[in-house]
Protein backbone atom coordinates (compact mmCIF):
# COMPACT_ATOMS: atom_id res chain seq x y z
CA UNK A 1 0.00 0.00 0.00
CA UNK A 2 1.46 3.47 -0.85
CA UNK A 3 -0.96 5.76 0.54
CA UNK A 4 0.47 7.53 3.51
CA UNK A 5 -0.76 7.72 7.34
CA UNK A 6 -2.88 10.09 8.66
CA UNK A 7 -2.71 11.41 12.13
CA UNK A 8 -3.86 9.45 14.87
CA UNK A 9 -6.24 12.10 15.42
CA UNK A 10 -8.18 11.61 12.27
CA UNK A 11 -11.69 11.27 13.97
CA UNK A 12 -10.89 14.67 15.10
CA UNK A 13 -9.00 16.78 12.84
CA UNK A 14 -9.90 18.20 9.54
CA UNK A 15 -9.12 15.41 6.52
CA UNK A 16 -7.89 17.11 3.05
CA UNK A 17 -10.37 15.31 0.39
CA UNK A 18 -7.75 13.71 -1.09
CA UNK A 19 -6.70 11.48 1.68
CA UNK A 20 -10.43 10.78 3.00
CA UNK A 21 -11.01 8.97 -0.25
CA UNK A 22 -8.06 6.73 -0.47
CA UNK A 23 -6.80 3.52 1.59
CA UNK A 24 -5.05 4.23 4.38
CA UNK A 25 -3.62 2.70 7.54
CA UNK A 26 -4.95 4.15 11.22
CA UNK A 27 -2.60 2.85 13.95
CA UNK A 28 -2.41 4.33 17.69
CA UNK A 29 -1.90 2.16 21.61
CA UNK A 30 -5.52 1.43 21.67
CA UNK A 31 -6.31 0.37 17.68
CA UNK A 32 -5.09 -0.28 14.49
CA UNK A 33 -6.30 -0.79 10.80
CA UNK A 34 -5.07 -1.88 7.57
CA UNK A 35 -6.03 -2.02 4.16
CA UNK A 36 -5.22 -5.89 2.41
CA UNK A 37 -6.13 -7.85 -0.22
CA UNK A 38 -8.51 -10.23 -1.38
CA UNK A 39 -11.68 -11.10 1.00
CA UNK A 40 -12.46 -13.57 3.34
CA UNK A 41 -16.74 -13.76 2.85
CA UNK A 42 -16.56 -16.53 5.95
CA UNK A 43 -17.28 -15.19 9.44
CA UNK A 44 -16.24 -18.28 10.58
CA UNK A 45 -17.74 -21.35 11.87
CA UNK A 46 -21.93 -20.81 12.25
CA UNK A 47 -24.18 -23.03 12.79
CA UNK A 48 -26.01 -24.55 9.90
CA UNK A 49 -29.15 -23.60 10.50
CA UNK A 50 -31.93 -22.40 7.92
CA UNK A 51 -31.52 -19.16 9.03
CA UNK A 52 -27.71 -19.18 8.82
CA UNK A 53 -28.48 -19.93 5.00
CA UNK A 54 -30.41 -17.19 4.70
CA UNK A 55 -27.38 -14.94 6.13
CA UNK A 56 -25.34 -16.46 4.41
CA UNK A 57 -27.54 -15.82 0.83
CA UNK A 58 -27.93 -12.29 1.87
CA UNK A 59 -24.63 -11.85 2.41
CA UNK A 60 -23.58 -13.16 -0.85
CA UNK A 61 -25.65 -10.39 -2.35
CA UNK A 62 -24.14 -7.94 -0.95
CA UNK A 63 -20.63 -5.91 -3.02
CA UNK A 64 -17.67 -7.11 -2.26
CA UNK A 65 -14.66 -5.43 -3.77
CA UNK A 66 -12.10 -7.99 -2.77
CA UNK A 67 -10.46 -5.95 -0.33
CA UNK A 68 -10.15 -6.30 3.70
CA UNK A 69 -9.44 -3.63 6.20
CA UNK A 70 -8.53 -4.79 9.59
CA UNK A 71 -8.36 -3.50 12.69
CA UNK A 72 -7.72 -3.90 16.56
CA UNK A 73 -9.54 -2.35 19.67
CA UNK A 74 -8.83 -3.10 22.91
CA UNK A 75 -12.10 -2.26 25.48
CA UNK A 76 -10.68 -1.33 29.11
CA UNK A 77 -9.95 1.30 31.90
CA UNK A 78 -8.29 4.01 31.09
CA UNK A 79 -7.48 8.34 32.02
CA UNK A 80 -8.67 10.18 29.53
CA UNK A 81 -7.93 14.03 29.00
CA UNK A 82 -11.09 16.08 28.37
CA UNK A 83 -9.34 19.30 27.83
CA UNK A 84 -8.06 19.90 31.58
CA UNK A 85 -10.33 17.46 33.58
CA UNK A 86 -9.09 13.88 33.51
CA UNK A 87 -11.63 11.29 34.08
CA UNK A 88 -11.19 7.20 35.09
CA UNK A 89 -13.69 5.42 32.48
CA UNK A 90 -13.67 2.74 29.71
CA UNK A 91 -12.53 3.31 26.46
CA UNK A 92 -10.08 1.75 23.36
CA UNK A 93 -7.55 4.33 24.23
CA UNK A 94 -6.43 7.51 25.85
CA UNK A 95 -8.38 9.56 23.44
CA UNK A 96 -12.11 10.42 22.86
CA UNK A 97 -13.67 9.06 20.71
CA UNK A 98 -11.65 5.72 19.82
CA UNK A 99 -9.80 5.61 16.45
CA UNK A 100 -11.82 5.83 13.20
CA UNK A 101 -12.32 2.97 11.42
CA UNK A 102 -12.87 4.17 7.28
CA UNK A 103 -13.69 1.24 4.43
CA UNK A 104 -14.79 1.85 0.79
CA UNK A 105 -18.56 0.50 -0.14
CA UNK A 106 -18.21 -3.56 -0.18
CA UNK A 107 -14.98 -3.70 1.68
CA UNK A 108 -14.51 -6.66 4.40
CA UNK A 109 -14.66 -5.51 8.06
CA UNK A 110 -12.18 -7.66 10.21
CA UNK A 111 -12.57 -5.85 13.31
CA UNK A 112 -10.74 -7.65 16.33
CA UNK A 113 -12.23 -7.16 19.91
CA UNK A 114 -10.02 -7.51 23.00
CA UNK A 115 -11.97 -7.47 26.22
CA UNK A 116 -9.54 -6.21 28.97
CA UNK A 117 -12.75 -5.37 31.50
CA UNK A 118 -14.09 -7.77 34.22
CA UNK A 119 -17.40 -7.46 32.38
CA UNK A 120 -18.81 -8.83 28.86
CA UNK A 121 -18.87 -6.16 26.44
CA UNK A 122 -19.69 -6.02 22.32
CA UNK A 123 -19.35 -3.91 19.21
CA UNK A 124 -22.88 -2.73 17.91
CA UNK A 125 -22.34 -1.17 14.19
CA UNK A 126 -25.05 1.72 14.62
CA UNK A 127 -26.57 1.89 11.37
CA UNK A 128 -24.95 -0.97 9.25
CA UNK A 129 -27.23 -2.77 7.78
CA UNK A 130 -24.60 -5.73 8.19
CA UNK A 131 -25.06 -9.08 8.76
CA UNK A 132 -27.16 -10.64 11.44
CA UNK A 133 -24.78 -12.50 13.45
CA UNK A 134 -21.92 -9.94 13.41
CA UNK A 135 -24.16 -6.80 14.52
CA UNK A 136 -22.86 -6.88 17.93
CA UNK A 137 -25.77 -7.20 20.21
CA UNK A 138 -27.01 -10.21 21.97
CA UNK A 139 -28.54 -12.21 20.97
CA UNK A 140 -27.55 -11.81 17.78
CA UNK A 141 -24.11 -11.90 18.45
CA UNK A 142 -22.39 -13.15 21.92
CA UNK A 143 -21.22 -10.91 24.67
CA UNK A 144 -17.31 -11.10 24.64
CA UNK A 145 -15.92 -12.41 28.16
CA UNK A 146 -13.67 -10.87 30.46
CA UNK A 147 -10.02 -11.45 28.86
CA UNK A 148 -11.47 -12.63 25.51
CA UNK A 149 -11.16 -11.73 22.09
CA UNK A 150 -14.35 -11.64 19.21
CA UNK A 151 -13.59 -11.12 15.57
CA UNK A 152 -16.39 -8.85 13.46
CA UNK A 153 -16.08 -9.98 9.75
CA UNK A 154 -19.14 -8.68 7.37
CA UNK A 155 -18.88 -6.89 3.80
CA UNK A 156 -20.01 -2.98 3.92
CA UNK A 157 -23.19 -2.44 2.10
CA UNK A 158 -24.14 1.66 2.09
CA UNK A 159 -22.05 4.54 2.28
CA UNK A 160 -22.27 7.02 5.21
CA UNK A 161 -21.31 8.36 8.57
CA UNK A 162 -21.69 5.32 11.30
CA UNK A 163 -20.26 4.67 14.28
CA UNK A 164 -19.90 1.65 16.61
CA UNK A 165 -20.30 0.98 20.71
CA UNK A 166 -21.03 -1.42 23.13
CA UNK A 167 -24.59 -2.93 23.68
CA UNK A 168 -23.87 -4.00 27.23
CA UNK A 169 -25.50 -2.00 30.37
CA UNK A 170 -24.89 1.06 30.68
CA UNK A 171 -21.54 1.01 28.68
CA UNK A 172 -23.01 3.36 26.28
CA UNK A 173 -22.91 6.39 28.66
CA UNK A 174 -18.58 5.85 28.77
CA UNK A 175 -16.13 6.19 26.71
CA UNK A 176 -16.68 3.32 24.45
CA UNK A 177 -17.25 4.37 20.85
CA UNK A 178 -15.53 4.90 17.34
CA UNK A 179 -16.31 6.84 14.28
CA UNK A 180 -17.27 4.55 11.37
CA UNK A 181 -17.35 6.20 7.65
CA UNK A 182 -18.35 4.25 4.70
CA UNK A 183 -16.97 6.03 1.45
CA UNK A 184 -18.38 5.13 -2.03
CA UNK A 185 -15.67 5.61 -4.89
CA UNK A 186 -18.42 7.05 -7.34
CA UNK A 187 -19.65 9.74 -5.38
CA UNK A 188 -18.55 12.57 -6.89
CA UNK A 189 -16.18 15.08 -4.76
CA UNK A 190 -18.24 18.27 -3.99
CA UNK A 191 -16.35 19.26 -1.06
CA UNK A 192 -12.84 20.16 -0.35
CA UNK A 193 -12.42 18.50 3.34
CA UNK A 194 -14.36 16.90 6.03
CA UNK A 195 -14.52 17.50 10.24
CA UNK A 196 -16.02 14.66 11.99
CA UNK A 197 -17.97 15.91 14.90
CA UNK A 198 -18.54 13.14 17.68
CA UNK A 199 -21.28 14.79 20.26
CA UNK A 200 -20.73 13.04 23.66
CA UNK A 201 -22.93 14.24 27.04
CA UNK A 202 -19.98 13.30 30.16
CA UNK A 203 -20.00 12.25 33.83
CA UNK A 204 -17.77 9.19 33.81
CA UNK A 205 -15.08 9.78 36.21
CA UNK A 206 -16.01 13.50 37.00
CA UNK A 207 -19.93 12.68 38.66
CA UNK A 208 -21.94 10.28 39.21
CA UNK A 209 -21.07 7.07 37.61
CA UNK A 210 -23.52 5.71 35.07
CA UNK A 211 -24.41 2.60 37.55
CA UNK A 212 -25.10 5.18 40.04
CA UNK A 213 -27.09 7.25 37.86
CA UNK A 214 -29.37 4.07 36.96
CA UNK A 215 -29.42 3.27 40.69
CA UNK A 216 -30.81 6.66 41.90
CA UNK A 217 -33.73 6.49 38.95
CA UNK A 218 -34.73 3.69 39.94
CA UNK A 219 -34.86 3.73 43.65
CA UNK A 220 -38.41 3.86 45.17
CA UNK A 221 -37.37 6.64 47.15
CA UNK A 222 -36.47 8.77 44.49
CA UNK A 223 -40.12 10.43 44.16
CA UNK A 224 -40.55 11.22 40.43
CA UNK A 225 -37.76 13.84 40.39
CA UNK A 226 -37.31 14.68 37.23
CA UNK A 227 -33.26 14.64 36.90
CA UNK A 228 -30.73 13.18 38.34
CA UNK A 229 -28.84 14.57 40.97
CA UNK A 230 -25.09 14.21 42.22
CA UNK A 231 -23.53 15.93 39.62
CA UNK A 232 -22.46 19.78 38.65
CA UNK A 233 -25.59 21.54 39.74
CA UNK A 234 -27.43 23.14 36.63
CA UNK A 235 -30.54 25.37 37.03
CA UNK A 236 -33.61 25.40 34.81
CA UNK A 237 -33.60 21.99 33.55
CA UNK A 238 -37.22 21.68 32.49
CA UNK A 239 -37.05 22.43 28.73
CA UNK A 240 -37.37 25.81 27.58
CA UNK A 241 -41.11 26.48 25.67
CA UNK A 242 -38.74 26.42 22.17
CA UNK A 243 -37.66 22.99 22.81
CA UNK A 244 -38.11 20.92 19.83
CA UNK A 245 -38.42 17.71 21.65
CA UNK A 246 -41.18 18.50 24.19
CA UNK A 247 -41.12 19.73 27.57
CA UNK A 248 -38.64 17.43 28.87
CA UNK A 249 -34.77 17.46 27.76
CA UNK A 250 -33.87 14.52 29.82
CA UNK A 251 -33.48 12.31 32.92
CA UNK A 252 -29.77 13.07 33.61
CA UNK A 253 -27.77 16.42 34.13
CA UNK A 254 -24.29 16.14 33.04
CA UNK A 255 -21.01 18.06 34.13
CA UNK A 256 -19.88 18.50 31.04
CA UNK A 257 -20.46 18.02 27.18
CA UNK A 258 -18.08 17.01 24.73
CA UNK A 259 -16.78 17.34 20.85
CA UNK A 260 -14.18 15.52 20.56
CA UNK A 261 -13.35 14.16 23.62
CA UNK A 262 -12.91 18.08 24.87
CA UNK A 263 -14.79 20.65 27.06
CA UNK A 264 -15.68 23.87 26.27
CA UNK A 265 -12.67 25.90 27.20
CA UNK A 266 -10.55 23.70 25.90
CA UNK A 267 -11.87 22.93 22.51
CA UNK A 268 -10.25 21.07 19.63
CA UNK A 269 -9.58 23.49 16.66
CA UNK A 270 -10.09 22.87 12.71
CA UNK A 271 -8.01 24.32 10.17
CA UNK A 272 -9.34 25.04 6.84
CA UNK A 273 -8.98 27.61 4.28
CA UNK A 274 -11.08 30.29 3.43
CA UNK A 275 -13.89 29.46 0.89
CA UNK A 276 -13.03 25.33 1.51
CA UNK A 277 -16.24 23.52 0.99
CA UNK A 278 -16.48 21.49 4.28
CA UNK A 279 -18.54 18.23 4.60
CA UNK A 280 -19.18 18.05 8.69
CA UNK A 281 -20.25 14.30 9.48
CA UNK A 282 -22.44 15.12 12.93
CA UNK A 283 -22.20 11.86 15.53
CA UNK A 284 -24.45 12.32 18.21
CA UNK A 285 -22.52 9.91 21.08
CA UNK A 286 -24.43 10.93 23.92
CA UNK A 287 -26.21 8.80 26.72
CA UNK A 288 -29.18 11.26 27.40
CA UNK A 289 -28.52 14.39 25.63
CA UNK A 290 -29.88 15.57 21.98
CA UNK A 291 -28.08 18.58 20.63
CA UNK A 292 -28.48 21.65 18.44
CA UNK A 293 -25.47 22.31 16.45
CA UNK A 294 -24.45 25.50 14.75
CA UNK A 295 -21.30 26.80 13.36
CA UNK A 296 -20.99 30.71 14.10
CA UNK A 297 -21.65 32.70 10.81
CA UNK A 298 -22.33 29.98 8.94
CA UNK A 299 -25.26 28.47 6.87
CA UNK A 300 -25.15 24.73 6.77
CA UNK A 301 -26.54 22.41 3.87
CA UNK A 302 -27.59 19.20 5.01
CA UNK A 303 -27.14 16.56 2.54
CA UNK A 304 -26.91 13.52 4.34
CA UNK A 305 -28.89 11.81 8.01
CA UNK A 306 -27.89 8.48 8.91
CA UNK A 307 -25.81 7.74 6.05
CA UNK A 308 -28.17 8.14 3.49
CA UNK A 309 -28.49 11.37 1.13
CA UNK A 310 -31.63 13.89 1.27
CA UNK A 311 -32.71 16.79 -1.04
CA UNK A 312 -29.83 19.65 0.06
CA UNK A 313 -32.01 21.79 2.25
CA UNK A 314 -30.58 24.82 3.62
CA UNK A 315 -30.35 25.61 7.74
CA UNK A 316 -28.81 27.61 10.26
CA UNK A 317 -28.78 24.72 12.91
CA UNK A 318 -30.10 21.15 13.40
CA UNK A 319 -31.12 18.66 15.75
CA UNK A 320 -29.44 15.53 16.53
CA UNK A 321 -30.72 12.85 18.97
CA UNK A 322 -28.69 10.55 20.35
CA UNK A 323 -27.54 7.98 18.07
CA UNK A 324 -28.39 10.03 14.73
CA UNK A 325 -25.62 11.16 12.28
CA UNK A 326 -26.53 14.21 9.95
CA UNK A 327 -23.79 15.15 7.31
CA UNK A 328 -23.74 19.11 6.19
CA UNK A 329 -21.57 21.30 3.58
CA UNK A 330 -20.52 24.42 4.42
CA UNK A 331 -18.38 26.95 2.90
CA UNK A 332 -15.72 28.92 5.56
CA UNK A 333 -15.48 31.91 6.27
CA UNK A 334 -12.60 34.21 6.84
CA UNK A 335 -11.81 34.18 10.70
CA UNK A 336 -12.47 32.38 13.84
CA UNK A 337 -15.43 30.60 14.16
CA UNK A 338 -17.32 28.60 17.46
CA UNK A 339 -19.36 25.30 16.30
CA UNK A 340 -21.61 24.95 19.00
CA UNK A 341 -23.35 22.01 20.22
CA UNK A 342 -26.67 23.21 22.60
CA UNK A 343 -27.89 20.55 24.57
CA UNK A 344 -31.64 20.93 23.77
CA UNK A 345 -33.66 21.15 26.34
CA UNK A 346 -31.13 21.56 29.04
CA UNK A 347 -28.69 23.59 30.37
CA UNK A 348 -25.00 23.31 28.81
CA UNK A 349 -23.16 22.97 25.50
CA UNK A 350 -20.16 21.33 23.60
CA UNK A 351 -17.68 23.22 21.36
CA UNK A 352 -15.37 23.39 18.57
CA UNK A 353 -13.30 25.72 16.75
CA UNK A 354 -13.23 26.37 12.77
CA UNK A 355 -10.20 28.58 12.19
CA UNK A 356 -9.14 29.48 8.38
CA UNK A 357 -7.40 32.94 9.67
CA UNK A 358 -5.40 34.53 12.81
CA UNK A 359 -8.36 35.82 15.32
CA UNK A 360 -9.54 35.70 19.09
CA UNK A 361 -11.06 32.41 20.12
CA UNK A 362 -14.97 32.87 20.68
CA UNK A 363 -15.56 32.83 24.37
CA UNK A 364 -16.38 29.44 25.37
CA UNK A 365 -20.05 30.46 26.56
CA UNK A 366 -20.99 31.89 23.20
CA UNK A 367 -24.32 30.61 21.91
CA UNK A 368 -24.75 31.82 18.51
CA UNK A 369 -27.45 33.64 16.57
CA UNK A 370 -27.64 30.22 14.55
CA UNK A 371 -29.19 28.44 17.19
CA UNK A 372 -32.55 30.24 16.98
CA UNK A 373 -32.67 30.70 13.47
CA UNK A 374 -33.81 27.97 11.01
CA UNK A 375 -33.10 24.22 12.95
CA UNK A 376 -33.94 21.66 10.55
CA UNK A 377 -35.05 18.11 12.01
CA UNK A 378 -36.55 15.08 10.68
CA UNK A 379 -40.18 16.45 9.64
CA UNK A 380 -37.84 18.93 7.13
CA UNK A 381 -35.76 16.73 5.48
CA UNK A 382 -36.61 13.80 2.48
CA UNK A 383 -35.00 11.66 1.05
CA UNK A 384 -32.76 11.79 -2.33
CA UNK A 385 -34.74 9.96 -4.87
CA UNK A 386 -31.38 7.94 -5.50
CA UNK A 387 -31.97 6.54 -1.87
CA UNK A 388 -36.03 6.35 -1.72
CA UNK A 389 -37.72 2.86 -0.98
CA UNK A 390 -40.29 2.89 -3.15
CA UNK A 391 -43.46 2.38 -2.44
CA UNK A 392 -44.53 -0.42 -0.04
CA UNK A 393 -46.15 -3.67 -1.21
CA UNK A 394 -49.42 -4.91 0.81
CA UNK A 395 -47.28 -3.70 3.84
CA UNK A 396 -47.89 -5.46 7.51
CA UNK A 397 -48.28 -3.29 10.16
CA UNK A 398 -45.85 -3.18 13.38
CA UNK A 399 -47.24 -1.63 16.20
CA UNK A 400 -44.14 -0.28 18.86
CA UNK A 401 -46.08 1.37 21.76
CA UNK A 402 -43.76 3.27 23.81
CA UNK A 403 -44.69 3.28 27.30
CA UNK A 404 -43.59 3.65 31.10
CA UNK A 405 -42.51 7.15 33.02
CA UNK A 406 -40.13 8.38 35.28
CA UNK A 407 -42.65 7.56 38.16
CA UNK A 408 -41.53 4.51 38.44
CA UNK A 409 -38.79 4.46 35.29
CA UNK A 410 -40.71 1.50 34.16
CA UNK A 411 -39.85 2.38 30.35
CA UNK A 412 -41.09 -0.20 27.81
CA UNK A 413 -42.55 -1.01 24.48
CA UNK A 414 -46.26 -2.40 23.67
CA UNK A 415 -46.22 -2.30 28.05
CA UNK A 416 -43.42 -4.97 28.09
CA UNK A 417 -39.86 -4.56 29.50
CA UNK A 418 -37.10 -6.28 27.83
CA UNK A 419 -36.86 -9.24 28.26
CA UNK A 420 -39.85 -10.26 28.95
CA UNK A 421 -41.15 -9.11 25.50
CA UNK A 422 -43.11 -10.51 22.17
CA UNK A 423 -41.01 -10.15 19.28
CA UNK A 424 -42.19 -8.46 16.34
CA UNK A 425 -42.30 -10.93 13.94
CA UNK A 426 -41.95 -10.58 9.78
CA UNK A 427 -41.23 -12.79 7.01
CA UNK A 428 -38.00 -12.25 4.42
CA UNK A 429 -38.95 -10.36 1.42
CA UNK A 430 -42.71 -8.81 3.23
CA UNK A 431 -42.61 -4.99 3.70
CA UNK A 432 -43.94 -3.29 6.85
CA UNK A 433 -44.87 -0.14 8.69
CA UNK A 434 -43.10 0.30 12.30
CA UNK A 435 -45.26 2.52 14.18
CA UNK A 436 -43.83 3.91 17.06
CA UNK A 437 -46.96 5.36 19.04
CA UNK A 438 -45.47 7.30 21.80
CA UNK A 439 -47.77 7.10 25.33
CA UNK A 440 -45.36 8.51 27.64
CA UNK A 441 -44.54 12.42 28.32
CA UNK A 442 -40.78 11.99 27.56
CA UNK A 443 -38.97 11.60 24.01
CA UNK A 444 -37.48 8.97 22.53
CA UNK A 445 -34.89 8.39 19.49
CA UNK A 446 -36.21 4.98 18.69
CA UNK A 447 -33.17 2.60 16.39
CA UNK A 448 -33.46 -0.43 14.44
CA UNK A 449 -30.75 -2.67 14.40
CA UNK A 450 -29.25 -4.08 10.77
CA UNK A 451 -31.75 -1.86 8.45
CA UNK A 452 -32.73 1.28 7.27
CA UNK A 453 -36.24 2.76 7.25
CA UNK A 454 -37.56 5.50 5.51
CA UNK A 455 -39.94 7.72 7.99
CA UNK A 456 -43.81 8.22 6.45
CA UNK A 457 -44.59 12.05 7.47
CA UNK A 458 -47.95 12.56 8.78
CA UNK A 459 -48.89 14.99 5.73
CA UNK A 460 -48.63 12.13 3.45
CA UNK A 461 -45.03 12.95 2.12
CA UNK A 462 -42.28 10.41 1.93
CA UNK A 463 -39.21 11.45 4.53
CA UNK A 464 -35.64 10.49 4.57
CA UNK A 465 -33.98 6.89 4.96
CA UNK A 466 -32.50 6.54 8.62
CA UNK A 467 -32.16 3.58 11.36
CA UNK A 468 -32.70 6.51 14.44
CA UNK A 469 -36.05 8.71 14.74
CA UNK A 470 -36.96 11.41 17.34
CA UNK A 471 -40.40 10.27 18.64
CA UNK A 472 -41.76 13.07 20.50
CA UNK A 473 -44.07 12.77 23.93
CA UNK A 474 -47.47 11.77 22.87
CA UNK A 475 -47.03 11.17 19.20
CA UNK A 476 -46.80 8.90 16.38
CA UNK A 477 -44.00 8.22 13.63
CA UNK A 478 -44.74 5.54 11.09
CA UNK A 479 -41.34 3.91 8.76
CA UNK A 480 -41.49 1.72 6.08
CA UNK A 481 -39.32 -1.34 6.64
CA UNK A 482 -38.12 -3.90 3.95
CA UNK A 483 -37.20 -7.52 5.65
CA UNK A 484 -34.40 -8.05 3.42
CA UNK A 485 -32.02 -9.07 6.23
CA UNK A 486 -32.96 -11.83 8.04
CA UNK A 487 -32.27 -12.77 11.56
CA UNK A 488 -33.19 -11.45 15.21
CA UNK A 489 -32.55 -7.70 15.53
CA UNK A 490 -33.30 -4.85 18.27
CA UNK A 491 -35.60 -2.14 17.81
CA UNK A 492 -35.08 -0.08 21.23
CA UNK A 493 -34.63 3.67 22.48
CA UNK A 494 -31.67 5.15 22.29
CA UNK A 495 -31.51 6.91 25.95
CA UNK A 496 -28.99 4.68 27.93
CA UNK A 497 -30.88 4.62 30.54
CA UNK A 498 -34.34 3.95 28.62
CA UNK A 499 -33.32 1.24 27.07
CA UNK A 500 -31.74 -0.16 30.08
CA UNK A 501 -34.39 0.20 31.92
CA UNK A 502 -36.78 -1.89 29.29
CA UNK A 503 -37.20 -0.16 26.38
CA UNK A 504 -36.14 -2.76 23.94
CA UNK A 505 -37.89 -5.53 21.78
CA UNK A 506 -36.86 -7.61 18.84
CA UNK A 507 -37.51 -8.09 15.14
CA UNK A 508 -37.26 -11.48 14.51
CA UNK A 509 -37.63 -13.13 10.73
CA UNK A 510 -40.42 -16.11 10.78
Amino acid sequence: MTDTMPDRGTAASLLPRRISRRAFMIGAAAGSLAVVGGCSRSPGAIPVTPRAEAIELVEAKRPHTGRTVRATLTAQANTVDLGGPTARTLSYGAELPGPLVRANVGDQLEVTVTNGLDTPTSLHWHGLALRNDMDGAAPATPDIGSGSQFTYRFSVPHSGTYWAHPHTPLDTDRGLYIPVIVDDPRERADYDAEWIVVLDDWTDGIGASPQQIFDQLRSPSRNGMDHMPGMHSMPGMTASSDSLIGPDGGDVTYPYHLINGRIPAAASTFSAKPGQRIRLRIINAGADTAYRVALAGHTMTITHTDGFAVRPVQAEAVLVGMGERYDAIVTAGDGVFALVASAEGKDGLARAVLSTAAGRQPDPHLRPAELTGRVVTVDDVTADPSVDLGELSAPIALPATLTGGMARYDWGINGRRYPDVEPLTIHEGQHAILRFTNQTMMWHPMHLHGHTFQVLNANGTRGPRKDTVIVKPMSTVDVAVVADNPGTWLVHCHNTYHMDAGMMTHLDYA
